[in-house]
């Protein structure tokens, strides 16, 4: 359509007169006479009427996000670049084995890519699109999370390695006293670890390497989450359907909840004082209020709820529902069903861009990302309004998580 527009300076002055004059009549403007010899006659108010148009196509065609979606890919052994500017996928990078997780690096543009199976972590240059350093801990790893302070650190079955982030080298090395399914880290410099064989909690001082509280758990712990200002910890356990939840400084239990789910999945909103928790037993997301140490409630969210994600504004919470290839949108402050929406085969895991106007949603079997307009899902009136669903990119076998670069 711009093409068109622009090829000739002809059919510019011929838009140019339409709009002028289509403009003139909506107004009650007299109409304007031009002499029939100068066949390219335009009148200023007809250039600017149609510059107006031109701009305007330029901007609904400027819907992207000015960056880079790295996904990686299990299947494939590959992180998939996917320029969110386009909506294209821009590059796969091969690498030596199944990558688990990705993290932006708070330093350059460029993500880390867990590699589990091999111990190792990648550094990814988001200019280059090429992987610029790698560093092998020589343990397989389970999982891998960022410090406030931008250091990386990496969680195996019996250690907790801290990487410097500008440097991608090993720093540090905290031994533990188990074999470790999950971590999680404090603003304040503390890491909770979770033994499920053991049925221990440990709570580490990351400056020193000491483990301040051994905590006996009482259940198998699965997964363990810091209450936003690190003063709890929150320790889910699948074996019993439980929640509990543990003062940081004194390693004490404040309360101990039952779920209707196993707590496979959780995600928090943007202040913290909900924690959202999804897993087989109910298709529904169970609202956990952790500084009231109480659960509020209970609410549908379509079949075999999984991954979630939420944006800031507006408040939605997303929600992956694999077995039907759909994800279910829920407004937070009104609990209600904002929509439900099919996406691909198999959607696990869901992101929001940093600008908050779009959602990225993995499909684990489809090998693709489906891109979702969340403004649509208030704005759209009519069946001619644009859909939520954007486009759906192909990015590579079994997706499992993605991180967003934001490029100058």
């Amino acid at each position: 359509m711009l093409a068109y527009f622009v090829s000739s300076p002809r059919s510019w002055i011929s838009l140019s007169r339409t709009v002028g004059q289509a403009l003139r009549l909506r107004t009650g403007a007299p109409p304007v006479h031009r002499p029939q010899a100068g066949r390219l006659a335009f009148t200023r108010r007809d250039l600017l009427a149609g510059t107006a148009l031109l701009a305007a196509c330029a901007r609904r065609r400027s819907r992207g996000f000015p960056g880079y979606a790295f996904v990686a890919n299990a299947g494939a052994r590959t992180v998939a670049v996917v320029d969110l500017n386009a909506f294209v996928l821009a590059r796969q990078i091969g690498l030596d084995s199944a990558p688990s997780a990705v993290l932006s690096n708070p330093l350059r543009p460029g993500v880390f890519v867990l590699l589990p199976e091999s111990g190792a972590v990648c550094e990814i240059d988001a200019e280059k699109l090429t992987v610029s350093r790698k560093v092998r801990l020589g343990n397989s790893a389970v999982a891998m999370r960022l410090a406030p302070d931008k250091s990386l650190w990496v969680l195996q079955a019996r250690a907790l390695v801290r990487l410097e982030s500008n440097r991608l080298r090993a720093a540090q090395t905290i031994p533990l006293p188990g074999a470790a399914v999950d971590f999680d880290l404090s603003a304040d410099g503390r890491a909770a670890v979770a033994f499920r064989a053991e049925r221990r909690l440990a709570l580490v001082r990351l400056r020193t390497g000491t483990v301040e509280h051994l905590i006996e758990a009482a259940c198998e712990p699965s997964l363990v989450r810091f209450q936003g200002d690190g003063r709890q910890v929150l320790v889910a356990s699948r074996a019993d359907r439980s929640l509990t939840i543990f003062d940081t400084a004194s390693g004490r239990t404040a309360v101990r909840l039952p779920l209707p789910v196993e707590p496979a999945n959780c995600c928090f909103n943007s202040d913290g004082g909900q924690m959202f928790v999804t897993g087989p037993g109910m298709d529904a997301v169970v609202i956990v209020y952790p500084y009231q140490t109480e659960i509020g409630e209970t609410i549908l969210a379509g079949r075999t709820p999984d991954g979630m994600a939420v944006s800031a504004s507006p408040q939605y919470l997303f929600v992956a529902n694999p077995e039907s290839g759909s994800i279910t949108v829920l407004d937070i402050e009104t609990r209600k069903l904002v929509g439900a929406l099919a996406v691909g085969q198999e959607p696990r895991h869901i992101l929001i861009t940093p600008d908050n106007r779009y959602a990225l949603v993995l499909n684990w079997r489809s090998g693709n990302m489906a891109v979702i307009r969340i403004s649509a899902f208030t704005e759209r009136r009519h069946r001619t309004d644009p859909a939520p669903l954007f486009t759906i990119v192909p990015v590579g076998a079994q997706p499992v998580a993605a991180a967003v670069v934001e490029m100058a």
